[in-house]
This record gives structure tokens, sequence and C-alpha cells, in this order.
């Protein structure tokens, strides 16, 4: 027989599991109750305890264990703000829950429900998750509803395992390897038929022809130049290293247009703020690591602390490098670094449903590379 707290946590769980797309968190500290997050909602923390709390001394522990264990949520996964709903199953009547619902909480959310009702005539609950009722209500009844919902929240778990592996799984190479290709033919060239200075003269990122002779072309053809064998060396080596994971993360031909977008950005930047000519791929692979800090940013609950330890300096050492080291073009990695971002976001992941973003993504690549083209052409 299944008691009454375990089905209302039950079909708690595969509402907000296979409706809502909450994925379940390991919370240590965490008896008693379940944690679920997706940050991509506005309330990003469900907490269910069925626990039994039987005063208002344990709810005030409870509660400041919540918002400690919110606060290293926030932290982890760099949120703005962290809004926890905590749905108690088993409150005691010595607790003063009106008390607690007056309190102007900006971290913790309170339902308190002994019965279905409560849930679903709950003004939280319906205020922020409308649709909760119609998916509360089944045929089955006892084990055989256990079942449905056990199987099919394990269902949804496999589907979103699946999706990840596919995202995470390597893929075959090869738009990087033709950019690299591509990167040491056009510098071998000048080098063995002596055409290194006319190659960087006739195609260079240079404000003034491009601004007065119409020569667009610049803005790409500039990036596919190197001043010297390190800078080819080393602008190859982050291609091969960064390019590998955007290839696998968006795909070959996204990959592409992030690379061209970002070579853009960086170009039109550069000439925007800087009257030198500019030569590099550097733009253009500071775009694919926004990009791979944006993918990071999405994928932070899988990733972890991962992306904050090892993408993030990686990105801050070479910024502060290119305002250090003379000779490097930071307008261009600047821009560069934001096209990225804006330009991944407008494309968007394998198998991202999320609509949103990539609406708001593609408004932003537009005026910011529109802006651009205002400043560094028809202004400066």
């Amino acid at each position: 027989m299944i008691n009454k707290i375990d089905l209302i946590t039950m079909k708690l769980l595969h509402y907000f599991i296979t409706v809502k797309n909450y994925s379940p968190v390991m919370v240590q500290g965490a008896k008693n109750e379940i944690w679920l997050e997706n940050l991509e909602e506005d309330i990003k923390i469900i907490r269910i305890v069925s626990g039994y709390i039987h005063n208002d001394e344990q709810m005030q522990f409870d509660i400041f264990k919540t918002k400690r264990l919110a606060k290293k949520i926030k932290r982890k996964t760099l949120s703005l703000k962290i809004k926890v709903l905590n749905i108690f199953l088993d409150l005691g009547d010595n607790v003063n829950f009106k008390e607690l619902e007056r309190i102007d909480d900006k971290v913790c959310l309170y339902v308190n429900a002994h019965e279905e009702e409560d849930v679903l005539h709950n003004k939280i609950i319906k205020e922020n998750f409308k649709d909760l009722k119609d998916n509360f209500e089944y045929d089955e009844e006892g084990f055989e509803l256990f079942l449905k919902i056990t199987n099919e929240i394990n269902q949804k778990n496999r589907a979103d395992a699946i999706r990840n592996e596919e995202v995470f799984e390597p893929k075959r190479i090869v738009v990087t390897y033709v950019i690299i290709g591509i990167l040491v033919a056009i510098y071998a060239y000048g080098l063995l038929f002596n055409q290194s200075d006319k190659l960087i003269n006739a195609f260079a990122v240079y404000g003034p022809y491009i601004r007065g002779y119409h020569e667009y072309y610049r803005l790409i053809t500039g990036t596919l130049l190197h001043g010297g064998l390190m800078h080819l060396l080393m602008n190859c080596y982050a291609l091969y290293v960064i390019g590998n994971q955007i290839e696998t993360f968006y795909g070959k031909w996204k990959m592409l247009i992030i690379y061209i977008f970002s070579a853009i950005t960086g170009s039109l930047l550069s000439i925007t703020l800087s009257n030198y000519a500019s030569v590099g791929a550097s733009g253009a692979i500071f775009g694919l690591m926004g990009s791979l800090l944006y993918f990071g940013y999405h994928y932070r609950v899988y990733l972890g602390s991962t992306w904050k330890t090892n993408v993030l300096p990686v990105i801050i050492l070479n910024l502060v490098l290119g305002f250090i080291v003379p000779g490097i073009d930071y307008f261009g990695h600047i821009g560069g670094l934001i096209g990225g971002v804006l330009i991944s976001m407008a494309l968007g992941f394998k198998r991202e449903e999320e609509t949103r973003d990539k609406i708001n993504g593609v408004i932003l690549s537009v005026i910011f590379i529109v802006f651009l083209i205002y400043l560094g052409i028809f202004v400066k």
C-alpha cells in the first residue's frame, strides 16, 4: 500500500521532471527531501520535503539550512538569483506556518501540503505552475499508478542522458582542420615565394583602405594572414584545442559560422578603435572562446566547476595579455569574443529546443554587427 506522502511526492516528481524539465540534484546534508533544478525557470529550485517537522525551532533550522545550500548552488551556477520553492508534506501542528507565509522572503517560497488539494489550490503553485492541475490527474490508482509514474520519470531521465551523450561525445573534426590547413598554406605560400609583405599590404585588416577604397574583403582576408611563424603556430594550436570542442558541441556548419562571424566582428571593432593594420586569426579564435564560454554557462549544471576553473581563466589571461603585450590587437580580441557569444546564442546547440534565447541571439547579433559597421565604416 502506497502512503499518501509517497503518492504526492511521486506526482510532484513526475510533473516537475517530465513536464517542466527539472533535473534531480544531489545535495549534501539533505535527508528526507528531494531537490530539483531548472536554471531556465523563474523558480530554479524545487525542494520536496517529506520529513516530519514538528515545531518552529526545527522549522527555523530547516530554513537556515536551505538558504545556505541555495547560496552554494547560486555560486556554483553563477546565477544572479536563486528562488527555492519548498513543498512541505508533513508539517506538525506546532509549526506556525501562517507566520512563515507572511515573511517577505527573497530566497524561499513555502507551501504546506498535507493533501493533494493543498498543492492544487495553493496560490504560489497556481501563479507559477498553472498547468500542474492538468498533470495531476491519472486514470491509474495505487501500485499501478506508482509504476506508471516511475517508468515515465525513468524514460525522461534516459532521454536526457542520451541527449547529453550526443552533445558531448567525440565527433569527426573537419572544419577546424580545414581552417588550420588554409592558414598554414597561405603562410607557406608567402614564405616560399617571398610574397609575405605583399600579401599583408594587399589583404591586412586596415581601416583607411576598408573605408576609403571599399576593400571590405580585408575584414576576412586579414584574419587568414600571420606576421610570423610563432604567431601562426600559437593561433593554430589555440584553434586546434578550442575548435575541436566547438565543432563537437555545435556541429561543423555552426562552428564555421561562429568562426567567420567572430572574425568579422573582431576586424570591425579593430578598425573602429584602432588606426593600425592587423593580421591574424586571434579575433576569430576569441570568438570560439566566447562560444565555449556560452556553452559552458548553458551546461554549467553538467560541467560543474570545470568551465569556471578552465575556460574562464584562459579567456581572462588572454585578454589581459592583449593589453600588456605590445603589438597585439586587443580590440580585435574583444570584438571577436563578444561576437562569438552572441552568434552562439543565435545558433543554439544540437537538439536545443529553447527558442527564446535563439531569437534574442539573432536580434543582438544583428544589432552588434550593424552598430560596428556604422561606427567602423561610415562614421570614423
